[in-house]
């Protein structure tokens, strides 16, 4: 299928993506393609199991090909112009806050959150081709970076131990423990230790055999009242494509909303793309970031792509370093892998038979993985590891980024300032600061 869509020879494969310079060839660019293919493949039953939550007007099937289709043509973007071996998707985290902030607790229809995701897509492609993309990406402190990683980390994992069934509600205590003996919930913990096991042991596709594991055994059983209602099928339409309402667009919950989208991406796309240039060696002798400006113009408009066809903040994903391992340097590895979502488009009767609690121990598996960089805070300096351990500790308690971010920033510019470090201070971290008070007046006011 390649070659009819690029060449019809493997020299025109190496010279559009220049493979054989890159130091990799035709068949190891195909084998990192399905090995970044398997280690991301989950999102496209988990993304859409997480939006179309019963209560955000939003249906799976529409879901499903929307998530593809940002994840294809994303990648495409990627492969084809930046020609660098990473996969997009609709990333995970963004899309817990959209539906279980932004819809269940700031009350805004599917529609205007799809307008947040838009616009936040829209000012990342302005700064992706201005200066002011190298100033911000250098500029966010370290401790808060990797605060706000844990703290997605923390609200990914309380989200999936909810739809496990571990995590209920309690009056007394707010949160409490589940019916641990269910089968759901034993499942879902069986699930859990299956993907850690074969991440362990560098099986590729753990997550996904993980849930297809899980959701056999609950198809088998009845748990859950779980069962399978077909492997192939039609396209599902995408029926969320366009639906943007901008009739909140001036108000401070939705400007407040757009900058949480937009911030949080921007960070996650900067780490995960400078990570990849660490490992296939796209980092010049000046530290610069080769083509980085391909790259992040290429990730944000897959972010506008996604949320035009009804989905939230697609992002680059750092699964793209198991196609890397495997010695993928070029596009066409990136192009392998937008071949084999497109061909998920005919399974969506099989995705939608995968229960809530086979998906959950994704949450909280990838959870462990965000949660992992907290140990490079700077531990020994109070004014550094304080706000961004109150930034973690917000997400998850408050279902908000939103509320982490800003409550994280006024504090690391509150502490240090009072404490004699203002000189450290820069004017990112104080107008992330002063813009994330002004958001919290508006919203008393409001």
């Amino acid at each position: 299928m390649l070659e009819k869509l690029f060449g019809p020879s493997k020299s025109g494969l190496e010279k559009l993506f220049g493979v054989s310079k890159a130091g990799s060839s035709i068949r190891i660019e195909l084998l990192a393609g399905l090995a970044t293919f398997l280690t991301m493949a989950y999102i496209t039953v988990v993304n859409p199991s997480i939006l179309s939550t019963e209560g955000t007007g939003m249906e799976f099937g529409a879901v499903f090909t929307a998530t593809i289709i940002a994840a294809v043509v994303g990648t495409l973007i990627m492969g084809l112009w930046a020609n660098w071996p990473v996969a997009l998707a609709p990333g995970m985290g963004l899309n817990a806050y959209f539906t279980y902030t932004v819809i269940f607790a700031d009350g805004y229809s599917y529609q205007q959150a799809l307008t947040a995701v838009f616009v936040a897509g829209v000012v990342f492609i302005i700064l992706s081709v201005s200066p002011a993309r190298k100033y911000i990406i250098n500029s966010i402190p370290k401790s808060m970076k990797l605060g706000i990683g844990a703290g997605i980390g923390l609200f990914l994992a309380i989200i999936g131990l909810k739809n496990a069934g571990i995590v209920i509600a309690n009056e007394a205590t707010l949160v409490g423990l589940g019916d641990v003996a269910s089968l759901p919930v034993l499942l879902a913990g069986l699930g859990f230790i299956i993907m850690a096991v074969l991440s362990y042991r560098k099986i590729p596709g753990a997550i996904v055999i993980g849930i297809l594991a899980i959701a056999i055994i609950a198809w088998i059983t009845g748990a859950g009242e779980a069962e399978i209602q077909g492997i192939t099928g039609s396209v599902p339409s995408p029926s969320h494509a366009f639906q943007l309402d901008f009739s909140v667009i001036a108000t401070a919950g939705f400007i407040g909303v757009a900058f949480a989208f937009l911030f949080v991406d921007f960070l996650d796309t900067a780490g995960t793309l400078t990570s990849i240039a660490n490992l296939t060696g796209r980092i010049g002798e000046d530290g610069e970031v080769e083509d980085i400006d391909r790259t992040l113009l290429a990730d944000s408009s897959a972010t506008v792509v996604g949320a035009l066809a009804g989905t939230s903040n697609t992002t680059s994903y750092i699964e793209s370093g198991a196609g890397i391992k495997e010695g993928g340097r070029t596009g066409l590895t990136a192009v392998t892998v937008a071949v084999l979502f497109a061909a998920c488009l005919f399974f969506a009767p099989l995705a939608q038979s995968v229960p809530a609690f086979a998906t959950a121990p994704a949450l909280i598996f990838i959870a462990t993985y965000f949660l992992r960089n907290i140990k490079d805070i700077d531990w020994d300096d109070i004014s550094e590891y304080v706000p961004a351990a109150l930034a973690a500790i917000i997400m998850p308690l408050t279902f908000s980024i939103a509320y982490g971010i800003a409550i994280g920033f006024v504090s690391y510019v509150l502490i240090k300032a009072l404490s004699g470090k203002g000189r450290s201070l820069n004017y990112a971290s104080i107008g992330v600061a002063v813009v994330s008070v002004l958001f919290f007046v508006m919203k008393v006011n409001s």
